[in-house]
């Protein structure tokens, strides 16, 4: 997905200066005329915004705690896409302003189709002016709600996601019961998808699960460790824990995919959970 924002901050002119620890991923960013950084710090330096897309909470502090903040300019602002923790983004926010710098958290939704196409939805928290004045930016990846302060963004990417994995599991429990009964699929699919049963996860989703179609839009991991915030009860947080049984049986069941070998299969994935379950 980084790669594809990148492309399309290229495409509307921005001057694009790129990090990758394979360097031969980034040909097809370099051949639009990105530049390549030889060191995150390199990076940081040239910078006047810098975005990261990782993985997990850890990988957003080693980047963004250890390596760019102590090598950017002052008055730099740093956007984290990445789905991550919202203390740690808070943590971010303020050792950022420390720096004289501004990081704000804006995770996104929408998968690869949505990066290549700019339809992102892009969750934004952290100083309001700061947001505002990136929506230029923003505007060429997607739309950008402000959702409040520092680690609201990454607040409601867990939320879009404790919705979306329970909205993944209900259309793959569909069509696998809409098999079972003796229904072509697709035109379950066609039937239901203008009525109540319809939503976005059906669009995107509905016709890759009966073609078996589980290229990654976000890893099937990446679910389980964004329903995982929504879920787990953290030391010192019992007070603030919400009681959401839905999430934590997707989380379960996006656990199975993991456990199968599957965790690098997009989220869609899932299906293959229920199959089993059922002896398909």
């Amino acid at each position: 997905m980084g790669g594809a924002m990148a492309s399309r901050l290229l495409s509307a002119g921005y001057a694009v200066t790129i990090y990758a620890r394979n360097p031969s991923k980034a040909t097809s960013l370099l051949s639009q005329g990105a530049r390549l950084a030889s060191s995150l710090a390199e990076l940081a330096a040239l910078s006047d915004v810098v975005f990261t897309m990782l993985g997990h909470p850890s990988d957003v502090k080693h980047v963004v705690l250890d390596t760019l903040l102590p090598s950017i300019k002052p008055s730099t602002v740093i956007i984290d896409h990445t789905s991550s923790h919202p203390a740690l983004a808070r943590h971010i926010c303020d050792s950022a302003l420390e720096k004289q710098c501004y990081s704000i958290d804006a995770p996104v939704s929408g998968g690869d189709i949505g990066a290549r196409d700019g339809k992102l939805a892009i969750f934004a928290g952290g100083n309001s002016d700061v947001v505002d004045w990136l929506r230029p930016l923003f505007d060429v990846l997607g739309k950008a709600t402000y959702m409040g302060g520092p680690g609201k963004g990454q607040s409601c990417k867990i939320a879009n996601h404790i919705t979306v994995g329970g909205n993944l599991v209900g259309v793959s429990e569909g069509l696998v019961f809409a098999e079972k009964a003796g229904l072509d699929k697709g035109k379950f699919i066609e039937a239901v998808r203008g009525g109540a049963a319809g939503s976005m996860v059906m669009e995107l989703f509905g016709e890759r699960m009966i073609k078996r179609d589980f290229r990654q839009g976000g890893f099937a991991q990446y679910m389980v460790k964004d329903l995982g915030m929504g879920v787990d009860v953290e030391e010192g947080n019992e007070d603030n824990v919400v009681v959401l049984p839905g999430a934590a049986l997707s989380k379960q069941l996006f656990s199975g995919m993991v456990a199968n070998g599957d965790d690098k299969l997009g989220g869609q994935g899932v299906i293959t959970v229920i199959e089993r379950i059922n002896g398909m």
